[in-house]
């Protein structure tokens, strides 16, 4: 296959949407050899800051030595950001054979009267695949939607189930309450492994806790009690994590102190399972982690930002991000969201510190709320909102009302922010990979 029939046939995969269970990517694997019966994982779960904290173990494992495979979700840039091992993404041609070998036995699961499997599920066994050829030590492994009937959780050889913050998104498939979802997302917790948390709400702690007691697995949760001397900064970000002295990340936010020191956590929970880093390892994986679309600067004059905050929990840590690092500026918002989202809430977490709102539709997106209709519940509270019809305008307005000192932050699906980056000309730029969450 070519890259393009690649891509038409993923697309073409992607129609069947969502599909919860692991029947058919059990069966897929099954017949691709279990290639992830062959590897060891870091397992992921959680509604917000995955992304950042497996960049975290990743960049750290791989300045320890280790071939480290690493599986995302959602990507900005590139479908290829997917799949990468050791920071390289997937080849072409890698990726080309690797597809077309899955579509040879999906035309088969067919052929037989099983459903076709959906495009998560493709792309999660090509992952598999390429992390077994390419001989990885480990896979930091985030889960798509949940845990329970995610796609990724037929692995076996969790080492380390890791969780970020638990909040309500993707109720249709979670559930409706916050123990329903947590307890979807335990469901990567296999039996004897480590399980690493962030400090939950008391309700989806006591889903983990129980999960991991029940499997006899060792239970740790990060401390933000340990965090001392924190010197935020958009360059980079200092703080003392208990006997740990200065350490500094370069991803800007203000949660990211607390991301990095949930790592840190996992990273001690690894070394007592095989995978020790050395201290000077540690804080050079740390300072050279690279995460795009969260929270990042891709221009400076203006100030322009861009962040993937989608859901309520996401918006209530970019009004923190905001208020605290941009007291006093003029501030413009370019927002787009997807239709499905409680972006009501978004709204009302996020408004009152923008002097104007841009809203967009994120091109190609068939979830896409229109940038008129989102204009319309975004004019409910506040007075100075702006439907455009393009992200080439929505830059080219935001630019013209912040002026050289104003600050331009672009938030909501991650969807359309790799273009309205490639638009502001940064991605080309080291700033676009400087900063993130």
């Amino acid at each position: 296959m070519t890259e393009r029939q690649v891509m038409e046939y993923i697309e073409q995969v992607s129609s069947f949407g969502i599909v919860p269970g692991l029947d058919s990517i059990r069966e897929l694997c099954r017949r691709l050899g279990n290639p992830q019966k062959r590897l060891h994982f870091i397992h992921i779960a959680g509604t917000n800051g995955k992304g950042s904290v497996s960049a975290y173990i990743a960049s750290v494992l791989r300045c320890a030595g280790y071939r480290v495979g690493r599986y995302i979700s959602p990507v900005i840039f590139e479908y290829r950001e997917r799949i990468q091992v050791n920071g390289r993404m997937i080849t072409k041609n890698a990726m080309c054979y690797g597809i077309e070998r899955i579509k040879a036995v999906c035309d088969e699961m067919v052929s037989e009267g099983l459903p076709h499997p959906t495009a998560f599920e493709v792309e999660t066994a090509l992952g598999f695949l390429y992390f077994l050829e390419k001989n990885c030590d480990i896979v930091v492994l985030e889960t798509g939607v949940g845990g329970l009937l995610d796609a990724t959780n037929i692995v076996e050889n969790t080492i380390t189930a890791v969780f970020t913050s638990i909040s309500m998104d993707h109720m249709k498939l979670l559930g409706n309450t916050l123990e329903e979802i947590a307890t979807q997302k335990a469901g990567v917790i296999k039996p004897g492994c480590a399980v690493v948390s962030t400090p939950q709400n008391v309700k989806a702690m006591e889903v983990l806790s129980r999960r991991a007691s029940e499997l006899s697995c060792s239970f740790a949760v990060s401390d933000p009690g340990k965090l001392d001397n924190v010197r935020f900064g958009l360059e980079r970000q200092r703080f003392d994590y208990g006997k740990r002295k200065k350490l500094e990340i370069s991803l800007a936010g203000r949660y990211q102190v607390e991301n990095a020191a949930l790592a840190v956590e996992v990273l001690d929970v690894l070394g007592e399972r095989g995978f020790p880093v050395k201290e000077e390892q540690l804080r050079r994986g740390l300072r050279e982690t690279e995460w795009t679309g969260r929270f990042t600067i891709i221009n400076k004059r203006p100030i322009f930002i861009v962040d993937g905050a989608h859901n309520e929990d996401a918006a209530k840590r970019l009004a923190e991000s905001v208020s605290f690092y941009f007291t006093n500026r003029k501030i413009i918002y370019i927002m787009g969201v997807l239709r499905d989202k409680e972006y009501d809430k978004i709204i009302a977490l996020t408004h009152e510190y923008a002097d104007h709102i841009i809203t967009v539709t994120s091109p190609g997106n068939p979830r896409a709320l229109p940038a008129y209709e989102l204009a319309l519940e975004v004019a409910k509270v506040h007075p100075k909102v702006t439907a455009v019809d393009s992200l080439e305008e929505a830059v080219e307005m935001s630019q013209l009302l912040a002026g050289s000192e104003g600050v331009i932050i672009a938030f909501g699906s991650l969807s359309y922010l790799g273009r309205l980056m490639e638009i502001a000309g940064a991605t080309s730029g080291k700033a676009a990979k400087r900063h993130g969450r």
